[in-house]
Parts: C-alpha cells; sequence; structure tokens
C-alpha cells in the first residue's frame, strides 16, 4: 500500500434554503400545523482535498470563486446560494493552498467530482494539471444549449482538456473514483484507502447530508435522475459497510465542525 497523505480544504461555505439539500417531511418540508413558520436556511460548506501521494499531488475539486457574485450573477445562483465567506478573506481554495505551502503549478492532477459552480468553479486556476472528470458528466455538459443550465455554468471549465473515466476506476495506489451518478449525469465520489486510518469515502454530491444517508436515503431537489441517485447512495453504503469507511458527505454543515482540516491536520 501506498504511503500518502490526503489534507482537507475549505473552499468557501455557502447558504440556502434547506429545502435544497433535503426533501424530509418534518425537517425542512413542513405539515399544515407548521405551513406559516420561517423558511429554513442552513450553511452549505465547500471542500476539497489535496493528496500527496508518491505518483504526484491530486487535488479533488475546487469549491467556490471569489468572484462568486459576479459570476453566477447571469443564473440568478447568487440569489439562492450566497457564499458567506468575505470575497478577501482566508475561506478560499488558493488560501487553503497556500497555507501548505502550495501554489496552482504544484498540482499535477485534477480530478472534478462533476461539473457544477461549486465544485469546478475554480477548475481554471491549474493550466500544468491533468484534469480528470467522469465520461457521461463531460458527455451531459456538451448537450448545454446557452452559458448555463441548472448548476452547471460552461464558463467554469469551457475549453479546458479534460480527460475522461468510466466506471469505477483506481487513479493511482489508494485512491479510487467510484461513480455515483444520478446528482448528475456522472458526478463521482473518492475513496481513499489510507495507510494508517483505513478507508474514507468522500462522497461529494452523491450524498449531501448525513440525513441524505439514512438509510432510508432522503433525497434532494437538485437530482438529475432520482432513480440513478438513489441505486449510487446504496453502491456507497454497500462499499463503506464492507470497508468499514468513515463517510465524508459533500455539504454538511455540522459534520464539517468535526473534521480535520488543513492545515492543522491531515488524513494519513
Amino acid at each position: 500500500m501506498a504511503e500518502f497523505k490526503a489534507h482537507l480544504l475549505r473552499t468557501g461555505v455557502m447558504e440556502a434554503d434547506a429545502t435544497w439539500l433535503l426533501l424530509k417531511p418534518g425537517k425542512v418540508i413542513r405539515d399544515r400545523s407548521h405551513k406559516n413558520d420561517p423558511v429554513v436556511w442552513t450553511e452549505v460548506p465547500t471542500h476539497a482535498i489535496l493528496i500527496d501521494h508518491p505518483e504526484g499531488k491530486i487535488l479533488w475539486d475546487t469549491g467556490v470563486p471569489r468572484d462568486w457574485a459576479e459570476r453566477w450573477a447571469p443564473t440568478g445562483l447568487q440569489e439562492f446560494f450566497p457564499v458567506m465567506d468575505p470575497v478577501d478573506g482566508p475561506g478560499y481554495l488558493d488560501t487553503s493552498l497556500a497555507e501548505l505551502g502550495l501554489g496552482p503549478d504544484d498540482i499535477d492532477i485534477l480530478v472534478l467530482s462533476h461539473l457544477h459552480f461549486d465544485h469546478a468553479a475554480n477548475a481554471k486556476m491549474f493550466p500544468k494539471a491533468k484534469v480528470i472528470v467522469h465520461a457521461d458528466e463531460l458527455a451531459g455538459v456538451k448537450t448545454i444549449e446557452g452559458d448555463f443550465a441548472g448548476a452547471h455554468l460552461l464558463s467554469d471549465f469551457q475549453g479546458l482538456p479534460m480527460d475522461t473515466v468510466s466506471g469505477d476506476t483506481e487513479l493511482v495506489d489508494g485512491v479510487t473514483l467510484i461513480s455515483t451518478p444520478g446528482h448528475t449525469w456522472g458526478t463521482m465520489s473518492l475513496q481513499l484507502d489510507l495507510p494508517d486510518q483505513g478507508t474514507k469515502i468522500f462522497t461529494s454530491d452523491a450524498v449531501y447530508l448525513s440525513d441524505s444517508w439514512g438509510p432510508p436515503a432522503i433525497g434532494a431537489a437538485i437530482v438529475w435522475d432520482n432513480l440513478k441517485w438513489l441505486e449510487s447512495v446504496e453502491k456507497l453504503r454497500g462499499i463503506a459497510e464492507r470497508t468499514n469507511a468513515e463517510v465524508i458527505f459533500g455539504h454538511d454543515g455540522e459534520q464539517a465542525k468535526t473534521l480535520p482540516f488543513a492545515p492543522n491536520a491531515y488524513y494519513h
């Protein structure tokens, strides 16, 4: 087994109506006795992972951009998912990498779990990196007419050379890309088989929250194919049970408070 470390990076915290993330009766979907209750908004943290591996420095996802308000303005997304971090503050990807002594040119491989605005937004920061997406995700975005569709914003990645993978793929020893479609055409999750701490599964948006995980799994408002999404959740559950993995969800604000973020900690 390869000896490697993985650093969990802060890449911006959005906030949003919780219904986007969880269609759960009694929590965000209210009965008639609570129909006049205030809408529940929640923090929506984003993260990236810097894998320091003998095969190179691998970055998983890129979070939100500093210029989010301007970049998202044509789509209206800035009204539904405003970023809480100050534009000139430390909560973004570039600062998180700098805290590890790294810059964009140090990244050898960039893997994008999918091409939504809060995962692929900073992809063009890494001109020297080999960029990898799932083949179905790349095929899907090629069907978009206009500049954006839903949470896919073409300017984030258009013109960027991208390599593709299909199915489940061992990228390097101990690092596996898991095909988990449903949220989008080609969403992927990340499995790290660490030398000391065992298996960690980073679900990306295949599973937003611990509440989404269940069981039973509970859906969300942003899902491309509900059946594929459910199959992907159960696929991840099976892998987690077989490997005794810790599961880290895509946007879980409560879980994020407990996670070992860089620069003060890392997975090993």
